[in-house]
């Protein structure tokens, strides 16, 4: 892998000494550019998956897993070799290290965020805190997670079957594993993970006991008016929604829980938000609450004022951000009963202990 990546690097080198910058050589540049990209996001998936054993192997079992969803929402061949078929993914599985299997364990389905992210160490402290109670955890790569080549990239249907994506992962572990509680399941996710948990509830609201949505992703149509140029046009590319909201608004709409909470029934549901969040502007938020009070649902929330942070107020490893989150602990464990429960400040920096 990395001869490869000097071996790309020396091409790129070679071409721009020799060609300059034609419209051609530009193009010749673009693709080599994408493609290291990914190579390169590659490498750090494998690096970071060796991580997650170093940070967790203390007091979980870490396993990957390879399991499918439905087909892709958009097919260049539709009758094509392969078309239809249903599409593969990876899923991240943490097991309490002391699991006892003839015990019945509550389920956390945790959703990362971002757009063409992926689930990384970056949750090292949110997973040990879960497992650390008691939880089984699954995080899915759905479709459009970066680390596994231009392929998955591009399979991305963001707010849409990315979805499902997850949901299938929810279903492929009670399937699995007999010792897993099929009425103890959470779901969790903040940012675009956030806006995930929504739509799982809104879809599938008989399959979770509770949900916490934190600075979650709520209004695309909007978002796509106070964010720039170059994020709009990552929404625009073919293999994605494929037009702007201003050619298709409605298409915008329906990948937004904002304007979608007529779907919500009941699940209980915290909602998270912080008036200096830098990516989730706090008005997409506001929408989604003011919308979710007008189709007079029943859900708490909480509108944080300019917690240090801004969009990872409540993830990073600050007092502040522990005291939240236990508020989200005793929200989801009031549901599932898991059997070391974080009830306090304490519980949680306890949580973190390697010794």
């Amino acid at each position: 892998m990395i001869k490869r990546i000097a071996s790309t690097l020396l091409l790129l080198t070679i071409v721009i000494t020799t060609f300059g910058q034609s419209t051609e050589i530009k193009k010749l540049l673009n693709k080599q550019d994408e493609n290291l990209s990914h190579r390169l996001d590659r490498l750090e998936k494998m690096v970071d998956d060796l991580m997650w054993h170093e940070r967790l192997g203390d007091i979980a079992h870490v396993d990957k897993v390879y399991m499918y969803g439905p087909p892709k929402w958009k097919e260049k061949n539709p009758t094509g070799l392969g078309a239809g078929n249903p599409v593969k993914f990876w899923s991240y599985l943490f097991f309490p290290k002391n699991i006892d299997t003839n015990k019945k364990y509550p389920l956390m389905v945790l959703p990362h965020g971002g757009v063409h992210a992926d689930f990384t160490t970056y949750y090292t402290h949110i997973v040990r805190e879960l497992v650390s109670q008691g939880y089984v955890v699954v995080a899915a790569e759905y479709r459009g997670s970066t680390g596994y080549g231009k392929g998955h990239y591009e399979k991305i249907d963001y707010g849409g079957l990315e979805v499902e994506d997850v949901f299938a992962s929810k279903n492929y572990m009670l399937e699995n594993y007999h010792f897993i509680d099929k009425n103890r399941v959470g779901i969790m996710g903040w940012s675009h993970g956030g806006l995930i948990t929504l739509f799982n509830i809104f879809e599938h609201a008989n399959d979770y006991a509770v949900a916490y949505a934190g600075v979650p992703v709520s209004d695309l149509v909007a978002r796509m008016g106070y964010y720039e140029d170059d994020y709009r046009a990552l929404y625009e590319v073919d293999y994605h929604i494929g037009q702007s909201a201003h050619k298709n608004v409605e298409e915008y709409r329906r990948r937004s829980p904002a304007w979608n909470t007529h779907k919500f029934k009941n699940t209980p549901l915290l909602i998270h938000t912080n008036t200096n969040d830098n990516d989730v502007h706090v008005l997409e938020v506001e929408h989604l609450i003011k919308s979710l009070k007008a189709d007079n649902k029943q859900f708490e929330y909480e509108i944080y004022q300019e917690v240090p942070g801004g969009h990872s107020f409540d993830r990073m490893d600050t007092k502040i951000a522990k005291e939240i989150r236990v508020k989200i602990y005793k929200h989801m464990n009031q549901y599932l009963k898991p059997e070391k429960p974080i009830n306090n400040l304490k519980d949680i920096q306890k949580a973190g202990y390697r010794f």
